[in-house]
C-alpha cells in the first residue's frame, strides 16, 4: 500500500496495517514528512536523526522521495498507485495536495485501489475546508463537556494527548481491512471518506443524541468530580470507581462506613458519593496506593494506579505481559502490539526507514500495474460472516455493532437473568412496563443485531450454546476472564466444537497477570495506561477521560478481527484473538512513554494547552447556556504562524497581536498567559456563532464547545447523513448515529433493523439449531430462555 498522509492517524493506519504484514511504501516530500522532527515534549532532534515518535510509527516501512514539482517523481508515485492494493491519503504535503493526487482522482483513475482519505470533516460539505485541530474537534464533537468532566468553577478539559488522531487511525485501518475482505475476487476498489469529527463523537461521547431523544435529557448537564475516581493516596494517585450501585456499597463497607448505604436514599450514587467526598478523601489520603489497590481489588471495586511516562513500564501487570519492548534500534521503550493472536500472525517491529531510502529500489524496479477489477462491488463487505457475540455494557458490543452494520450477520447473547448491562444504566424506572428496552445505549449499540437469550449457568443452557458455536465464523466476549473459563468455553473448547473459528476474546487487563480479573471499566483502562494522566489541570488531581477505553478497545478488535479472518480466508486455520483493554489504551497512550524513555521528558497535563498549537485554549463567550448558566466557551487552537496572521486581522489588528515577539510559536508559548487574558476578553462580549465565523473565514480552527446531544445540529454532519433515524417498537423513532466514514460503494443506509427485543429472536435461532416448537417452550418454562428480565 501507499501512504500519502501527513501526521498521527495516517501514520498509525499504516502503521497497524504494516503491523499486520502489509507492505507500506511512505511517500515523502524532499524535506521528509514533518513527524521526523516531532517531539511533544520540545526535545531537539539532532540533523539526520528521527523523532523517537515518528521511529515508532513508521516502524518496518519502506520510504520514498518524490518532488510534486517533478514530472519524472510524479510519474513514480503515479506507478507505486498502479501497483497498489490501496492508499492512505491525508493533507498536509505537497505531493498529497497536487491535483493527479487527491483522493477523488486517485479513485477515478486508479479503480482497482481502495483508497482511504483521512480528513477533519469529511471531503464534501459545507465545512470540508474548514481549519480544524485535535482540539477544536473535541470541542465539535462534544467530548469537552460530554461527560461532566471537570468542575464548576473552571472551563471544562479536554482529553489530554492526540488521541483523536489515533483513534481516526484505528477507524481507518478496520475500514480498509473490511474493504479489502469484501473484495477478494476481483471486485472494484472504493473511496472511503473519514471524518475525524465523526471518529470523536464515536469515542469521546456516549450515544448523546440517542440518550436526548428517547429519555428526553441530556446524560449531564453540570460538571461535576467523579468521587472517589482519581485520589491522593499516601503515596501517589490511585484510582478508584463506583459504576454500579453494588460497587457503591462495597466502598462503603471498604472505607468503615456501611450506614451509608442506607442513607439518603432518593440520592443516586453520584450524590450521595459527592455528599462523603471530604470523608472519602480522608480515608484514601491515609493508606497507601498498594493498600488501597488490595482492599478494593478483594472487594470487586474497579481500580488501577495513575501511571504516566514514568512509572508505567515498571508496573507489575505490564512488566509481567511484556506489554513494553525496545524499539529495533534499541533508543527508547515503546508498547507492543494492541492485540495478541495465535498462530503469532504480527509483524516483529522494524526499524524504520531513514528519508528516501528506497527512492532508488522503486526507481528501477518492476511495478506491474494491478489488473482491471473484473467483479461488482460489495456494498456490505462482510455479508457472510455470523458473529456470536457474547459481549456487554460498551467496549464489546461496540466492536460488533460495526461489524453488524458492514453486512455480518451477529447474534447477541445475553441471558434474561443477567441481561446486557446497558440496558440497566439508563435510570429507566423499573416500574415502567418494558423497562428493560428503553436503555438508549442499547438502543444504539445494537442495531442490526439478532438477540438470544440463554442462562449459561444450566447444562442446557451451555449446550445449546455450543450448537450455536458450529455455526458461527467468530465469537467475540468480553467477560473477565474467569467466567468463560468457568463455563468451559476457552479457545480449546470452542475450537473443538469449530476448528476454523476465530475467537475474539477482550479481557480488561489480559489473560494472565497478577491484574487478570480485576474489573475493568473504562476510568480504569484510562488511568492504567496514561491517558488519564495528562487529561485536567496542573495543579489539580487528573480527571478521568471516561470515554475512550470502551470504544477505543472495540476499534481495536476489530482490526484484529479482520486480521485473522484474512488468515482464515488464506489458510482455513482459526485463529485466537486477544483484544485486551489496556493493550489498545496503551498504544494510543504511546507518546507518553516514548518521550520518557528517549528524552527523559515527563510529559505532563496543562489544562487546555498542548504542544500541537499556541494559543490552545478555551474562552467563554457571551452565550447563556440552555441551562440558564453563563457557562458558553469557544476553542480556539492557532497551528501556524500564517494562522496566527489570520487571528490577528480577523480580531482587528490590535497592537498586542502585532507584536513581532508573538510571530512565531515560541514567542507566543512564552506568552500563552497574556494572549489568553486578550482573547478571553475578545471573547467574552461575543456569541460562539460570531467567533467561529469570525475565526474561521480567516482559516483559524476555531469550534463552539458543543452540549453533546446538539451533536445534529452540526451542517456538517446533516450533509453526511451520519444520524440515520431508526423506528423501535417500544421507543418509537431515535436518530442513531452510523459510522465515520462515507463509502464510495455504498451502502447508503447503515441501520437496517432497530435493536433487538430481550429474546427476540429466540424461536428463530433455536429452530435453526433443530428444536422443534414444544421443546423451546420448555426452555422457556425452565428459565433457560426468556423475553423479560428474570432479576
Amino acid at each position: 500500500m501507499v501512504d500519502l498522509s501527513t501526521g498521527i492517524a495516517g501514520a498509525y493506519c499504516t502503521k497497524l496495517l504494516a503491523d499486520g504484514g502489509a507492505d507500506v511504501v511512505k511517500v515523502e516530500p524532499p524535506d521528509g514528512d514533518p513527524l521526523r522532527l516531532w517531539s511533544a515534549s520540545g526535545a531537539v532532534i539532532a540533523p539526520g536523526s528521527d523523532g523517537a515518535l515518528f521511529s515508532f510509527l513508521a516502524g518496518s516501512k519502506h520510504s520514498v522521495i518524490a518532488d510534486p514539482g517533478i514530472d519524472d517523481d510524479v510519474e513514480l508515485v503515479d506507478r507505486l498507485l498502479s501497483a497498489a492494493d490501496a492508499v492512505v491519503w491525508s493533507g498536509g504535503s505537497k505531493v498529497a495536495e497536487h491535483a493527479d493526487f487527491e483522493p477523488a482522482v486517485i479513485h477515478r483513475r486508479h479503480p482497482h485501489l481502495t483508497v482511504m482519505s483521512i480528513t477533519p470533516f469529511g471531503l464534501e460539505g459545507p465545512w470540508h475546508d474548514r481549519a480544524a485541530t485535535e482540539f477544536t474537534l473535541q470541542a465539535w464533537s462534544g467530548g469537552i463537556v460530554g461527560l461532566g468532566r471537570g468542575e464548576p468553577d473552571r472551563a471544562p478539559v479536554f482529553v489530554g494527548g492526540q488521541v483523536g488522531e489515533y483513534l481516526a487511525g484505528a477507524y481507518a485501518s478496520a475500514a480498509m481491512l473490511a474493504s479489502r475482505y469484501g473484495r477478494i475476487g476481483g471486485g472494484p476498489g472504493e473511496l472511503l471518506d473519514l471524518s475525524m469529527l465523526e471518529t470523536q463523537i464515536l469515542s469521546l461521547t456516549y450515544y448523546p443524541v440517542t440518550y436526548f431523544e428517547m429519555l428526553g435529557r441530556p446524560w449531564r448537564d453540570a460538571r461535576r468530580l467523579t468521587v472517589p475516581g482519581v485520589a491522593r493516596a499516601k503515596d501517589g494517585l490511585v484510582d478508584v470507581g463506583c459504576g454500579t450501585a453494588q460497587q457503591w456499597f462495597d466502598l462503603c463497607a471498604m472505607i468503615g462506613h456501611p450506614e451509608w448505604i442506607d442513607e439518603d436514599l432518593d440520592l443516586t450514587i453520584t450524590e450521595r458519593a459527592n455528599l462523603n467526598a471530604d470523608e472519602i478523601y480522608a480515608w484514601f489520603e491515609s493508606n497507601t496506593v498498594d493498600e488501597i489497590r488490595e482492599l478494593a481489588t478483594a472487594f470487586r471495586i474497579p481500580n488501577a494506579p495513575v501511571a504516566n511516562g514514568a512509572n508505567i513500564a515498571s508496573l507489575d501487570q505490564f512488566r509481567e505481559r511484556d506489554s513494553f519492548v525496545k524499539d529495533p534500534c534499541g533508543r527508547f521503550e515503546q508498547p507492543s502490539h494492541p492485540y495478541r493472536m495465535r498462530p503469532p500472525l504480527l509483524r516483529r517491529p522494524q526499524p524504520a526507514p531513514r528519508l528516501g531510502e528506497h527512492t532508488a529500489q522503486y526507481r528501477t524496479a518492476d511495478l506491474n500495474p494491478s489488473p482491471v477489477p473484473a467483479g461488482s462491488a460489495n456494498r456490505l463487505p462482510l455479508s457472510g460472516i455470523r458473529v456470536l457475540d457474547m459481549t456487554t455494557f460498551w467496549a464489546g458490543p461496540c466492536s460488533t455493532h460495526l461489524l453488524a452494520m458492514l453486512g455480518a450477520e451477529v447474534i447477541h447473547v445475553e441471558s434474561a437473568r443477567r441481561p446486557d448491562g446497558t440496558r440497566l444504566i439508563a435510570g429507566v424506572p423499573v416500574t415502567e412496563d418494558q423497562w428493560w428496552e428503553k436503555s438508549p445505549i442499547f438502543a444504539a449499540l445494537n442495531t442490526n443485531k439478532k438477540d438470544l437469550t440463554l442462562d449459561l449457568q444450566s447444562a442446557r443452557g451451555r449446550e445449546l450454546v455450543r450448537r450455536l458455536i458450529e455455526t458461527c465464523d467468530v465469537v467475540v466476549e468480553n467477560f473477565t476472564p474467569r467466567v468463560l473459563d468457568q463455563m468451559g468455553l476457552d479457545y480449546a473448547a470452542v475450537q473443538a466444537i469449530k476448528p476454523d473459528v476465530v475467537m475474539v476474546r477482550m479481557p480488561g487487563f489480559g489473560l494472565e497477570g497478577p491484574w487478570r480479573d480485576n474489573p475493568a471499566f473504562a476510568y480504569v483502562i484510562e488511568a492504567a495506561s496514561g491517558l488519564t494522566w495528562l487529561t485536567g489541570y496542573a495543579d489539580r488531581t487528573p480527571y478521568d477521560p471516561y470515554s475512550i477505553g470502551d470504544p477505543n478497545a472495540g476499534v481495536h478488535a476489530v482490526n484484529a478481527l479482520l486480521l485473522a479472518l484474512e488468515h482464515r480466508r488464506r489458510t482455513g486455520q482459526g485463529v485466537f484473538v486477544e483484544a485486551a483493554m489496556v493493550d489498545a489504551a496503551l498504544s494510543i497512550a504511546a507518546e507518553q512513554v516514548i518521550e520518557y524513555s528517549a528524552y527523559g521528558a515527563l510529559l505532563e497535563r496543562a489544562g487546555n494547552r498542548g504542544p500541537t498549537a499556541a494559543p490552545q485554549n478555551l474562552y467563554r463567550c457571551a452565550d447563556i447556556d440552555e441551562f440558564g448558566l453563563p457557562d458558553s466557551w469557544v476553542a480556539i487552537a492557532v497551528s501556524t504562524d500564517e494562522q496566527w496572521e489570520g487571528l490577528c486581522a480577523a480580531i482587528g489588528s490590535p497592537s498586542w497581536a502585532t507584536d513581532r515577539g508573538l510571530a512565531t510559536a515560541q514567542g507566543r508559548r512564552e506568552h500563552e498567559d497574556a494572549i489568553d487574558d486578550r482573547l478571553a476578553t475578545w471573547c467574552e462580549r461575543r456569541s460562539g456563532d460570531e467567533i467561529v465565523a469570525t475565526l474561521w473565514d480567516a482559516g483559524v480552527p476555531v469550534a463552539k464547545v458543543m452540549q453533546p446531544h446538539r451533536q445534529t445540529e452540526l451542517d456538517q454532519l446533516a450533509f453526511r447523513g451520519f444520524f440515520e433515524e431508526v423506528d423501535h417498537p417500544v421507543n418509537g423513532p431515535a436518530r442513531l448515529s452510523t459510522v465515520p466514514m462515507r463509502l464510495s460503494a455504498g451502502p447508503s443506509k447503515f441501520h437496517t433493523q432497530h435493536a433487538p427485543l430481550l429474546g427476540q429472536h429466540n424461536h428463530e435461532l433455536l429452530a435453526e439449531l433443530g428444536l422443534s416448537d414444544s421443546e423451546i417452550a420448555e426452555l422457556q418454562a425452565d428459565g433457560v430462555i426468556g423475553r423479560a428480565p428474570a432479576m
